[in-house]
C-alpha cells in the first residue's frame, strides 16, 4: 500500500477554524485526521501539503518511520504550526491502518484499558452549569477564573472577584462535582499565581491549568512546590522532548497534551508513558472538532494513567453536520467506537456551508496601552 494523496479541509463552524487532513492510498483505504487550528491556519494548511511532497509513494503503515521523517527531515525543532502538522497527519496513518486491519486504532495501541472515557465541559454561569449537569450527567466542569476585562483591574480585584465566582459555580453544582480552573497562562509574576491558587483553594478545585506561561519551566517547577491546588500544564508544548523538562523539574501534577499539537498518535503515547513512571496523570486538551474528540477517546482508553478529557459537545450544528455519526456523551462518558480506525468519518458535503475565514484571539489590551497575557 502506498499514499498517492494528502487533502487538507478549512472549515468555520463557530468561533475558529477546524483543519482536517485526509491520506489516501492507491487501495483505495482513506484516513482521517485533524491538526490544531494555532493560527494562521492556511500556514498549517501550507506545510501539510508541503510533507505531502516527502509522503506520497510511501507505506502509510510506517507510522514511526513518516513520524521521524517530517520531524527529523525539517531539522529544526518545530513550532506550533508545523507540530500541528505533523500531528494531523499522524492520526490519519493510524486510521489507514485500523482499516486496512479490521480493528479500532485503540486495539493496535494496546488495548483498552476501560470502556469508557470520563468528559468535562466549560462551566459557564452557575445556572448553566447545573443544566448541563442535569443534561449530561456530568461529574466534572472547567472554569475560568477571571472576571470580565480583568486586565483593566487592580490584582486584589481580580483575585477577590475570581475567588467569588469560584465560590458561586461550587454553591451551584454541590461538593463532589470537580471543578477545573483554567487562567489561560493570563498571569506573569509566580507569586501571582499563587495568591489566586490561595484563593481558590477552599472551594477544592481539581486542578489549576496554566497557571503560568510555558517558557520558563523552572519557575512552574518552583510554583508548584508552594501552590495548593493540583497544577496542569501542557497544551502548549510540544513531543516528548518538552514535555520531558517539565517532568524531570517535577513541574506538573497532571499533563495536558493535546493531539492536535503534540505531535499526534505516536508522541502523545510516549508522552503518557514518561508521564506515568513520573506517576503523573493525563488530562488532555481538546478544544478542537469531532475528529479529535474520537482520536483521543480511542487513545486515552489505552492510557493506564488517564485522568479525564476536555470535551466540546458534537450534538448539535454546526459541529455535528462536520462528521457522520459524530460521537455522543452519556452520563458524562464517551463511549469507545468499536468500528475499525477512528471510527468517524468526515462528511465533507457539508463543509462549504463553513468557509475559511482568518480569526486570532481577542487582544486584551490594559489601561496603559500595553498588551495583557492572553
Amino acid at each position: 500500500m502506498k499514499i498517492t494523496e494528502i487533502k487538507t479541509y478549512l472549515v468555520h463552524p463557530d468561533h475558529r477554524n477546524l483543519v482536517f487532513v485526509k491520506v489516501c492510498t492507491d487501495q483505495g483505504i482513506e484516513g482521517i485526521g485533524e491538526a490544531y487550528s494555532c493560527g494562521p491556519d492556511d500556514a498549517t494548511v501550507c506545510v501539510i501539503n508541503d510533507f505531502a511532497r516527502w509522503l506520497v509513494g510511501r507505506d502509510p503503515m510506517d507510522r514511526e518511520g513518516l513520524w521521524a521523517l517530517m520531524y527529523t527531515g525539517t531539522r529544526f525543532p518545530g513550532g506550533n504550526v508545523t507540530n500541528a502538522a505533523i500531528s494531523g497527519i499522524d492520526m490519519a496513518l493510524w486510521d489507514i491502518a485500523g482499516k486496512a486491519l479490521g480493528a479500532p486504532c485503540y486495539q493496535l495501541l494496546g488495548g483498552k484499558c476501560r470502556d469508557k472515557i470520563r468528559v468535562y465541559q466549560g462551566a459557564g454561569a452557575p445556572e448553566e452549569a447545573k443544566a448541563k449537569i442535569e443534561k449530561h450527567g456530568y461529574t466534572a466542569l472547567k472554569m475560568g477564573p477571571h472576571p470580565g476585562n480583568s486586565e483593566k483591574m487592580p490584582w486584589n480585584a481580580v483575585v477577590r472577584e475570581a475567588a467569588a465566582k469560584m465560590r458561586s459555580l461550587r454553591e451551584a453544582v454541590g461538593p463532589d462535582v470537580d471543578i477545573g480552573v483554567d487562567p489561560h497562562a493570563k498571569i506573569f509574576e509566580p507569586v501571582c499565581a499563587l495568591q489566586m491558587a490561595e484563593a481558590l483553594a477552599p472551594f477544592h478545585p481539581m486542578f489549576f491549568e496554566e497557571p503560568l506561561r510555558p517558557e520558563n519551566i523552572d519557575a512552574l517547577g518552583e510554583f508548584k512546590k508552594r501552590c495548593p491546588i493540583p497544577v496542569a500544564t501542557g497544551e502548549m508544548l510540544y513531543t516528548k522532548f518538552e514535555f520531558r523538562d517539565v517532568l524531570v523539574r517535577s513541574a506538573a501534577d497532571i499533563l495536558q497534551p493535546d493531539i492536535c499539537l503534540c505531535g499526534g498518535v505516536v508522541e502523545f503515547k510516549k508522552i503518557a508513558s514518561m508521564a506515568e513512571a513520573f506517576y503523573v496523570t493525563i488530562a488532555p486538551h481538546n478544544p478542537m472538532g469531532p475528529v479529535a474528540t474520537a482520536v483521543n477517546v480511542h487513545v486515552c482508553a489505552t492510557v493506564p494513567n488517564f485522568l479525564i478529557l476536555e470535551y466540546i459537545p458534537d450534538d448539535a450544528p454546526p459541529r455535528s453536520e462536520l462528521v457522520k455519526e459524530p460521537l455522543q456523551v452519556e452520563d458524562g462518558y464517551l463511549r469507545v467506537p468499536d468500528k475499525p480506525g477512528w471510527g468517524i468519518e468526515l462528511n465533507e458535503e457539508a463543509f462549504e456551508k463553513y468557509p475559511y475565514e482568518p480569526w486570532h484571539r481577542g487582544f486584551p489590551w490594559r489601561e496603559d496601552g500595553s498588551l495583557g497575557f492572553i
